[in-house]
C-alpha cells in the first residue's frame, strides 16, 4: 500500500472528525478522496500539521486528527517534545511512514534508513506510540480514537505516489470554513 491507499482507508474514520492535512500530496489526495468542511488541508507550511493539529485539540473538546508525513515530523522534530509536554487526550497523530518525501519526487528520508519516528516520540515523552502496518491503519485509528488518549501512530507503507489535481480552493476559504465548523460544534 501506498500513502493514497492508506489515505483512502482512513476515509471512513476521519471522515467526522477534524482533521489536518499534511502538506502538498497528502492534502491534494484527501481533498480528492473525500473533501470535508472538517478538513484543514496545508497548502504552504512543511512540517506544522502535528503543531496545528495539537493546538486546535487543546483549544477544544472534538476529537482531532493530524495527519502528517515522516518528511514534514524530521524537519519539525520539536513538535514531538511540545506534544508529550502538552497532553490532549482528544488528539491523535497519524505519522504516515513511507520513507520518503512524497510530494517533491520520494527522494529518501531519514525514516526510511536508520531512524526510527517511533522510538524518536517516545523519547521524548510520548506515552501512547504505536507502529501500525498500512492495511492495519485504519483499525489502528479507530481504536485511538476509541480510547480517548493522546495517540502517535507512526503508519508503515511503500513509497509511491498517484495523480492527483491541486487544491484550487482558496487558503481563505479553508480557513474560514474548518473555523466555522468547529465554532459551530462547539456553540
Amino acid at each position: 500500500m501506498i500513502r493514497s491507499d492508506v489515505l483512502k482507508s482512513l476515509v471512513p474514520v476521519l471522515s467526522d472528525h477534524l482533521t489536518i492535512m499534511n502538506i502538498g500530496l497528502p492534502s491534494q489526495e484527501m481533498h480528492l478522496l473525500d473533501d470535508q468542511p472538517t478538513n484543514f488541508y496545508m497548502l504552504g507550511t512543511m512540517g506544522l500539521a502535528s503543531s496545528i493539529g495539537l493546538g486546535v485539540a487543546l483549544a477544544q473538546k472534538e476529537k482531532v486528527v493530524a495527519v502528517d508525513g515522516d518528511g514534514s515530523i524530521l524537519t519539525n522534530m520539536g513538535t514531538l517534545p511540545t506534544i508529550a509536554n502538552n497532553v490532549a487526550d482528544n488528539f491523535v497523530l497519524v505519522i504516515i511512514d513511507n520513507g520518503s518525501y512524497g510530494s517533491t519526487g520520494d527522494q529518501p528520508t531519514y525514516a526510511g534508513k536508520k531512524t526510527e519516528l517511533a522510538d524518536c516520540a517516545k523519547a521524548a515523552g510520548c506515552e501512547n506510540v504505536h507502529i501500525v502496518q498500512a492495511e492495519d491503519a485504519a483499525k489502528a485509528l479507530q481504536d485511538a480514537l476509541d480510547s480517548n488518549q493522546m495517540t502517535i501512530l507512526v503508519v508503515k507503507c511503500e513509497s509511491g505516489n498517484i495523480k492527483v489535481p491541486v487544491i484550487t480552493m482558496d487558503p481563505v476559504v479553508i480557513k474560514d470554513r474548518f473555523m466555522k465548523t468547529i465554532a459551530a460544534r462547539n456553540a
